[in-house]
């Protein structure tokens, strides 16, 4: 009998390449269902017959829905994502599911959407494009600052941040970087990047431009806090690629009133759950704080996209349908979370609820 997989949150280019990469490299691995709706306690029942799930970043997938599923037979999780803190883990451990996500995929992808999105805020591109299809040419209001020669903070140096750093040194930015376990030495960051690493309350004080790419753990739920918006240059520029819970979005909102935060760039919103990746332009949003934040001319906020390209999403499918492989082979599998009832999080990124 040919294994089922439930795909939660599925949209139209899910379907596309989940379903290519199983026709050109998987045959015969499983067959499966598509839903639209999210994951949650009241779309659980959606997953009967399916042996596995495959979820998506703002799926629900705590206590009460593993235990659900669980019952009704699923017994793998996939993750077509890098973050995980939307899953309870030791939940997940003492019903022996197996859980397995995409560390990585396409960091590129992710380091040039940080500099698009960092340039259209800088240099007012979106406000720029729609002033002159109105035919108003007047450049009042569009004053940037020229990259060369500033300094550049990245916040968590993995895939991202040093894919991001190689396009930052291009640009003749001076670069530092805090990450609290680095990947690599100073030495190897200075010689391969040009960068200097440095704690976070020097990477504040000194950037002119503060990128995040860490991951949301329990140390860095709100590490852009009122406290560390104080600490940064009077002006300074924040990019939010990474996981929205890194801001706090109130404290920014007070940071950007008052003159403190020069320009929020956000791909992620800690309340994002609720509302990306639909289409709610025909409702009412009773999000008042994504409102407001929405209303300042130098903040800029798009629907968690830096990883949308074709590279990415043939990576992401090819990379969760071989993870059901090796479980189903009952093999090693270097993406697990969970596996034969053991948590197996690399150390530093422990499970977080949010």
């Amino acid at each position: 009998m040919t294994l089922k997989l439930a795909v939660y949150s599925a949209k139209s280019y899910d379907r596309t390449y989940l379903d290519s990469v199983l026709a050109s490299d998987h045959a015969d691995l499983c067959s499966i269902t598509y839903h639209p709706f999210p994951l949650s306690l009241e779309t659980v029942p959606l997953a009967q017959g399916s042996t596995a799930v495959c979820a998506f970043v703002n799926d629900t997938l705590d206590a009460p829905v593993l235990r659900t599923l669980h019952s009704i037979g699923v017994r793998a999780i996939l993750l077509r994502c890098a973050g995980f803190n939307n899953v309870d883990l030791p939940v997940a451990e003492e019903l022996g599911l197996f859980v397995a996500n995409v560390p990585s995929y396409s960091p590129e992808a992710v380091a040039e959407f940080t500099i698009a999105l960092l340039q259209t805020l800088n240099r007012n591109i979106h406000r720029a494009y729609n002033r002159v299809r109105e035919g108003n040419f007047n450049l009042e209001g569009f004053l940037g600052i020229t990259l060369y020669g500033k300094t550049v903070g990245i916040i968590g140096v993995g895939r991202i941040g040093l894919a991001l750093a190689k396009i930052v040194r291009g640009f003749g930015c001076r670069l530092i970087a805090s990450d609290p376990k680095p990947g690599l030495s100073p030495e190897e960051f200075r010689d391969g990047y040009g960068g200097e690493f440095v704690d976070l309350d020097t990477l504040l004080k000194e950037a002119d431009i503060v990128s995040l790419h860490c991951p949301l753990t329990r140390g860095t739920k709100h590490i852009i806090s009122t406290e560390n918006l104080g600490k940064m240059k009077r002006g300074a520029l924040l990019v939010n690629t990474s996981r929205g819970s890194l801001v706090d979005t109130k404290a920014a909102i007070e940071a950007l009133k008052s003159g403190q935060l020069g320009g929020l760039a956000l791909d992620v919103y800690e309340e994002e759950g609720a509302w990306f990746y639909n289409d709610h332009s025909q409702e009412i949003i009773h999000d008042d704080t994504l409102m407001r934040l929405m209303t300042f001319p130098n903040a800029l906020v798009c629907g968690h996209q830096a990883f949308f390209t074709r590279e990415a999403l043939t990576e992401i499918a090819a990379t969760t349908l071989a993870n059901l492989e090796d479980w189903l082979a009952q093999r090693p599998c270097k993406n697990s979370l969970v596996r034969e009832g053991h948590l197996v999080v690399p150390e530093g990124k422990e499970p977080v609820r949010i």
